[in-house]
């Protein structure tokens, strides 16, 4: 029976007397800035300052810095968020300005 390890890096590799064999010939990761816009760009095309993005957003100003220097990425929502603001920017803030109609 083989054991197998998922590394934190994506790396699967096989564990044999206590050594680890990389499965497959190690790749570099996609990093953050060749899968989607960087979030400095994407403010700045958008002409606002940090204060104003995290407005629009509806997140802390301490979250937009902490993605433009690096200390943290987007994940999940705000991904996909920042994705399709990096496509039709006018149309995502004309929505998350609008107030929700009752259903």
């Amino acid at each position: 029976m083989r054991r197998l390890r998922l590394k934190a890096d994506g790396r699967i590799v096989e564990l044999r007397d206590g050594r680890e064999f990389p499965l497959a010939p190690a790749e570099p990761a996609p990093t953050s800035a060749t899968t989607q816009p960087a979030v400095r760009d994407l403010r700045r095309r958008a002409q606002l300052t940090q204060l104003e993005f995290a407005a629009k957003l509806g997140v802390p100003v301490e979250t937009i810095r902490n993605w433009e220097q690096g200390k943290r990425a987007p994940r999940g929502p705000a991904r996909a968020l920042l994705a399709v603001i990096a496509h039709s920017p006018e149309t995502v803030f004309a929505a998350l300005a609008s107030e929700p109609t009752a259903a």
